[in-house]
Parts: C-alpha cells; structure tokens; sequence
C-alpha cells in the first residue's frame, strides 16, 4: 500500500493542522481515547512498544493515545513516555485520520511534503516514519502505534503487516488494563460499603484468651485504642447483663461443637447509652477437632429490623451481584445488581429453587461447587460459564452458612474475551518468534523448511505442506504436519503423489505462478486430482477448506504454504494472516539462503582461480589443498604457491595476507603474482625472493601485511647418487614447515623462528635455512587455519598437528592431506586453511604412477634422475 499517493496536502493550512481539527471536532473519539488510557502499570505497552522496534529493526517506537491531546503511553528511543504534546505538531494524528486499514508510510521525512513541517522532522529526531492507526471496538480511531529511525529508510510491505498486527494486540492491551482499572473501582467502592455499614470484625484466640478487635468494632463498644485490653472480659463489661447468659451459652456451644456462632444482644456504652448488635462467628478446630479460634464480624441493627439493617443497605449498595440461598437451595436474597445480571427480578426469583430457575447449573460446575462448599464448609471461588441466555462468564465466590449458602459474583465476559484474545496474539507472535530462530538458526534452509508445518499445526490450522520450487522450476513437497497423530502418515503419502495429479489451473499452481493467496473449498480440491490414489487419499483426510499461501521472495515465488481446516474448525482472519506473514518470512529466507549461496560459489570459485595446479618436476609428488572459512565471505587472504625457477629448482611457497575479505583476497593475487615474477625472473633462493618481493611492495605501494615461507628443493648430481635432497628456506614471520621423515617422525622446526612480516620494512636482512632431506621425506606447509582454536594456544594446534601426521604419514600424499583437513578442522575451519606439501620419492627406480605425468616447464633443464651425466650446479 502506497499511501503517499493517496495523501494530498491542501494550501495555507498544515496537514498537521487539518487532521487536528478532524480528531478534536469527533467529541466520542475523544471520549473513547480517554477512557482507554492506560492503567497504572504500563509494562504490557511497553513490551509491545519495545517488540514493535526490535521486529522492524528501528531506534524508535511509540503508542500514542489522541484525546484532547496526544499522550505518549508507551515507546523507546526518543519516545519520551508520559508526555503530552499539541496533536498538530504529531505525525501520529496524520495516521489517526487514515482510512481504516491504512498506514502512514513515509521512507523520507525530510522529504515528504505530508510531515516535513512538523517538529519532530525538523529537529531531526524522526527521518523514516511507519505508523497505524489505534481503533477501538466500535472503530473509532483512538490513536497510532508508530515505529521511526533518524534516518531514511523504505519499509517492506511485510514491515507494515507486522506493526499492523502489532497494533490488534496494542488495542487488546489498553481494553485490558480499562478493565483492570474498571474492577479496581468496583474493589474501592466494596470496601467503601462495607465501612459504610459500619460491620466490624473479631479474632478471639481460644488458646491465649488475646480477642482482636478491629477499629469499628472497639468504637461500637464504646471503648478506644487504650483502654481496650483484648479479653473476653471486655466483652463481657459492656455485655447487657440480661444477655449474658444467652451469649455464654451461643459461645460455648461454638465452642465445644467446631461450629458457628450467631446471637443478637444488647451493649450497653459508658454513657448509658443501649446499641443493639448481631454478630456471627465460626469456631476454627485445630488437627484434634478442638477449637482454638473463634472468627466473626458484628454490626449495630439498633434501631431496624432485619429487612432494614445495614447490611441489607451494604449488600444493596455494592456493585456486584449477591444472593442467598436456603437449605433447600431456594432463592432467600437477591440484590440489586443480581438481578441484572440474572435477568429476572426478585419477586421471580425469591422462593425458587436455584436448579428450577437456572436449569443449565445442574450437572455443571456450579452445582459441583456449591455443593462442595455446603460439605466442607469452606468458601469457594471459581470462574464459569452459563449459557443463553445469560450467556456470560462469571466469577463467583461462594460461602456457607447456618441458613445455607451466600454467592457474590461478577459478570467477567468481556474480561475474558480480552484475555483470550491478548492469549491469542501472544501465541500468534512466539509462532513468528519460533519461525524466525528456526530460519535464522543455520544455513540449511530446506531443513527449517521441513520443520515449519509442526510450528504452524495445530496453532494455526488443522493439517498443513510446504512446497519448494527446484532450481529446474519444478514444485516439489519437503514437508507436512497433521494435529492427529494417526493420520501423520496418510498426510505424508499425500504429499508424495498430489502434485503429480494437480492440473495446470490447480489453486496450488495459479498461486505459483501469480504469487498471490488462493483460497478453495475442500470438495473442490478433491475433484481437481486425477482419479486414482492422490484423490482418495484427499478424500481420507477430508478438508472443509484449503487456503494456499505463496513463500514470496524479492522478485519470484519460491515455494507454498498450504495451510488445511476440518470441519469442525473455525477459519480465523488473524490466523491466516499469521500464517500468511509465516510464509513472507519463509519466502524471504529461502531469497536470502539463494542468494548467499550465489555469491558464495561466485567469491569460492574467484578464490580458487587465483591458485594453480602445481608443476610434477620428476619423482617430486607435489599436493596441495584450499579450504575456505565456515563463517566467512568464503575469499581471504590465505595462498598456497608451487613452480620450477629456472636452474631446474622446485619451490613451494605459503602465505597469508592480513585480513579476511576481498580486499585482502585482491591483495593476495598481488603478491603471489609478485613473488612467482620474482622467484622465476631471478632464479634466485628463498631470503633473496622475499627481499625482492618486500621492495616491490613499497615501490608499488601496495598497503598490506602478510606472512610467507618460502622452500627450494635443490640437488646437485653428487647428491642425486647419495638420495639425498637440500631444503633452503626462508621465513616471514609465517609457521615453519613440517617435515615428515621417511620411518613416519616428525622432525621438530619450530624453534627455527621467522623473520619480519612483509609489508614493514624494505630493508630488513631476510636469513635463510638449509636442511638436508633424505628422498622419502614428506614437507608439509601450511597456514595457521589448521591449528589455531578459539579455545586453545598455537603451540597445542601444532603439537595436535604433528601427532596426526605421524599417524597419517604411511598414506598417499593427497589422502594424507584430505584426512588431515577432517581430523582438525572437520571439513569446516574457522579460519581460511591453505596446505602445499611435496613428498620426494627416491629416484633409484622408476616415477611412481601416484606421484602422476613428467610436467615440467620447456626452460628448465632436465631432471638429473632422467639425465645421470647431468651435472647440476650447486645453489
């Protein structure tokens, strides 16, 4: 949805200023956003708030309520929560006069005529802006919930579903916490009533004589705070002494019996003034079935008759409905709101049994509580539903009595409503939450793929498939989930035979090919399949509707997600438009695992280019072997180099530029391309190459640091007769070769230390090493990929090392280096692995068939193991 281009600025008066005046001239819209401001605690707006910015990736967002003005109930970023602000200077009353359904998308702010005026654009706080409307039950805009950067940006169209679903659940949370506030005052107004009819309560500890009185209580008996020393004695000074008798005998009989206390008596006040009082009680056993406390209230009747008392007028006054019940289950109160709640006055009511007025109560949880409250003789709550016509949820609160049972309930439909459905959109968010950590989880794509239908089932529809598109354009399905376990696998046949019975114009088709939704009753699925397995397997499983919902990516659809509804199941619009926002995500997903996995192969294969096959110079089996980082762009700086010079030496080179990115794999082609022109223009040894290829870095100004080893493998004919091979080399601050003699020891280098690192100093002395090698022996160079860990130091990654090569070293040399790359790296380094090894077989006998072909280049004079006469100078 474009809204820019349904938005038209007029002349001489702001937009800001128009929408202003549209919101403050509706007085019930004004009306509504007050009553749905926030009560007290505003944590639930304020995860919401948070969630918007985190799922969109802003710096900002804000719920804003539009009253009279704007308050800001709930944001981050530089949303400053709890301020109020004029609404034309807000680009939140621009969104509150959208039409419903529409939102205020504005990718420039600086830009965009509709806002640039307003001040939170031209401070600069607000660059990009998405915002939708607040509206309440009736429709009626209430106010927006925005998110915004300080910087352009564009906003996807799954951008603006998302944050519009985030809005259902904004408006949930403010009709919520109304309520909450609604039920706090009834609480407030309840304990106003009850001080109102001036009942006071009492706690006589049976055990320590200690009897509690509360403040009204005292003040009822004409006592105060001091002089009130909290015995039965005090009681009994204020007692009118005809009374008293009959008092002792009602407490006793409590007593000794476990059970209720009620009398009516006269107290007889300081000032000779006479108060009649009805109090009631219970008497609390402990684990003997002794009592050992007496519980109860009191209240002054002087001066009325029971239908006049104070807690008739309480009982009246309190905004939640009361009746009493008998023995016998007839109605014996009902109070004023009761019989609004119950729909019937109380001249229906007074009399009837509860079962014959309420039918639906029998055999349900009402009668199994009401009925557990009189045999136990506790109270009890619970929340329940009655059906039409009251058709309502209430809470209820249930005690016994001597003369039967006493309920105070509320009507709590609409509460629970609220609830379910803020239940609902917390459940519909963890299913996006749970798709994006699969999807995000690793780069096995189809995978997640498979696993998607068990996140969508049972949630979000009854049985669901998710269909891939092939390289070859072919739909293929990868993954199914059914809510009943029994009929998994007749799913998992279906899958397996369906598209293959699906006509051209089929909805799962016509989705591929249009990306947009279909929808299709389940009858006519079954009659599109050719006759045979795939139909009468459809016909098994019976769907009442199929809604196919396409896996959009950036320019193509890339697969389907075809969620299933039985018959018994209701269609939800938000459930589809989840599971519809599901599918986006898959869509996206796949774009971005295709994608990556191009540009992957692509920088692999530039990678790979700039590294050649090595020489085969005679009875010299040279390998070597690139293994690019797991978690990298896949191109670093890491080379590996082999070519014959000029007087017939073989020399292998290793080398690591600094750096893991292109810019460092371009500088590597550089220098490798530097040292090999060097090296075979010079035909000079390894410390001279190094120096030359220093000085040429600073000539050419090339910036970059890198390690590098270099060997040559030299002979002349004197040693050619005694098998014996000279490695010089030369080394720049890289890891020293390893050099694998031919009884399968590893002959330890590293106290050889390298020189200076490239790139530093033109002028440094580069020192060179030379080491005589039987023919047999195995040189292995290589970079710090191999044995570098996160977890660990460099000396015990080439200690591991050295302990796998004389494990491996009776193998072939190219199945020496593939098992070594396993065993320390598992086909996965963290870092960039370059390997070149060469191992010289004794020249006594023929070239061995896996050392391959003589390819040597035309310069180069032959091989003393082809020409024995030859005499080869000494370097």
């Amino acid at each position: 949805m474009d809204v820019t281009d349904r938005t038209v600025v007029s002349r001489g008066r702001s937009l800001g200023d128009r929408a202003a005046a549209q919101l403050r001239g509706d007085r019930d819209r004004v009306a509504a956003a007050q009553r749905l401001r926030p009560y007290r605690d505003g944590s639930g707006l304020d995860r919401l708030a948070t969630l918007a910015a985190h799922l969109l990736g802003t710096s900002g967002s804000q719920v804003s309520l539009l009253g009279a003005t704007q308050l800001v109930a709930a944001g981050t970023g530089a949303a400053a929560v709890g301020s109020t602000g004029p609404l034309e200077e807000s680009l939140c009353t621009i969104t509150a006069t959208l039409p419903p359904g529409e939102a205020l998308v504005v990718s420039d702010a600086a830009a965009d005529e509709r806002v640039n005026t307003l001040p939170p654009v031209r401070t600069g706080v607000v660059g990009a802006y998405l915002g939708t409307v607040l509206a309440d039950a009736a429709g009626r805009p209430i106010g927006a919930l925005c998110v915004f950067d300080p910087e352009p940006r564009p906003w996807a169209p799954s951008e603006i579903a998302l944050l519009q679903q985030l809005a259902a659940s904004v408006v949930t949370e403010l009709e919520l916490s109304t309520l909450v506030r609604q039920y706090e005052d009834d609480r407030v107004r309840w304990e106003l009533a009850t001080e109102a009819g001036e009942v006071g309560t009492f706690d006589w500890d049976l055990t320590t004589g200690q009897l509690i009185w509360d403040e009204q209580l005292i003040t009822m008996f004409g006592y105060d705070a001091d002089d009130f020393d909290q015995t039965i004695d005090a009681f009994n000074a204020r007692l009118h002494p005809d009374d008293e008798a009959a008092v002792s005998e009602a407490l006793q009989h409590a007593i000794d019996t476990c059970g209720d206390f009620d009398a009516t008596y006269r107290v007889v006040r300081p000032d000779g003034e006479t108060r009649w009082v009805h109090a009631r009680g219970r008497a609390l056993p402990d684990h003997q079935d002794s009592a050992v406390r007496l519980l109860g209230a009191a209240f002054d009747i002087t001066g009325a008759r029971e239908a006049a008392t104070l807690v008739t007028r309480t009982l009246e006054a309190m905004p939640a409905g009361f009746y009493s019940l008998d023995r016998e289950w007839r109605f014996t109160h009902v109070n004023a709101e009761a019989e609004r709640l119950l729909q019937a006055t109380r001249d229906e009511l007074l009399g009837r049994v509860l079962w014959e007025a309420f039918p639906d109560a029998l055999n349900s949880v009402f009668e199994a509580s009401y009925r557990e409250a009189v045999a136990t003789g506790q109270p009890i709550a619970f929340d329940a539903y009655y059906p039409a016509p009251l058709d309502g949820w209430y809470e209820l609160r249930a005690w016994p009595s001597p003369d039967g049972l006493s309920v105070y309930f509320l009507e709590v439909t609409e509460r629970r409503r609220v609830q379910e459905q803020a239940e609902r959109a917390a459940q519909r968010l963890a299913i996006l939450a749970s798709i994006s950590a699969d999807l995000a989880g690793g780069l096995d794509q189809h995978g997640a793929m498979a696993h998607l239908p068990e996140l969508i089932v049972p949630a979000l529809a009854d049985f669901c498939i998710v269909t891939l598109v092939d390289p070859d354009g072919r739909p293929r399905d990868v993954g199914s989930w059914h809510r009943d376990p029994g009929k998994q696998a007749l799913l998992e046949r279906y899958t397996r035979v369906r598209l293959d019975a699906m006509p051209a114009d089929s909805p799962a088709a016509v989705s591929l090919r249009t990306g947009r939704q279909n929808r299709c009753p389940g009858s006519v699925v079954i009659d599109m399949l050719a006759p045979g397995e795939a139909r009468d397997l459809a016909a098994e499983l019976a769907p009442r509707e199929a809604i196919v919902l396409p896996m959009r990516g950036r320019n193509r659809t890339l697969g389907l997600l075809t969620v299933y509804f039985d018959a018994e199941s209701p269609i939800l619009a938000e459930n589809v438009a989840t599971a519809q926002e599901a599918a986006d995500r898959a869509g996206m997903a796949l774009d971005n695992g295709r994608l990556y996995s191009a540009q992957q192969q692509l920088a692999e294969g530039l990678q790979r280019s700039l590294l050649t096959d090595p020489p085969e110079p005679d009875h010299a089996e040279i390998a070597v072997r690139y293994l690019p980082a797991a978690e990298a762009a896949r191109v670093g700086g890491d080379w590996y180099d082999a070519f014959m010079q000029p007087g017939g030496a073989t020399m292998l080179v290793i080398g690591d530029v600094v750096g893991h990115d292109t810019e460092a794999a371009a500088a590597m082609g550089q220098l490798r391309g530097l040292l090999r022109g060097v090296a075979t223009y010079s035909d000079a040894g390894p410390a001279e190459v190094l120096r030359g290829l220093d000085a040429s870095m600073t000539t050419l100004q090339i910036p970059t640091l890198a390690t590098a080893a270099v060997a040559r493998f030299e002979q002349t004919a004197e040693e050619y007769r005694s098998g014996v091979t000279r490695m010089r080399w030369a080394n720049a601050g890289h890891l020293p070769p390893l050099v694998i003699e031919p009884d399968g020891t590893v002959a330890d280098l590293t106290e050889w230390t390298g020189d200076l690192l490239l790139g530093v100093d033109p002028g440094v002395r580069r020192r060179e090493t030379v080491l005589p090698l039987r023919r047999g022996c195995t040189v292995l160079l290589y970079t710090d990929g191999l044995v570098e860990r996160r977890d660990s130091d460099l000396d015990a990654g080439i200690l591991r090392l050295r302990e796998a090569l004389m494990e491996l070293s009776d193998l072939p040399l190219q199945e020496l280096l593939d098992e070594l790359l396993e065993r320390l790296v598992q086909g996965r380094p963290e870092d960039d692995v370059a390997l070149v090894a060469v191992r010289l077989h004794p020249q006594d006998g023929p070239r061995p068939a896996e050392a391959g072909p003589v390819r040597i280049p035309p310069t180069v004079p032959p091989d003393p193991a082809l020409d024995p006469g030859f005499e080869q100078p000494a370097r």
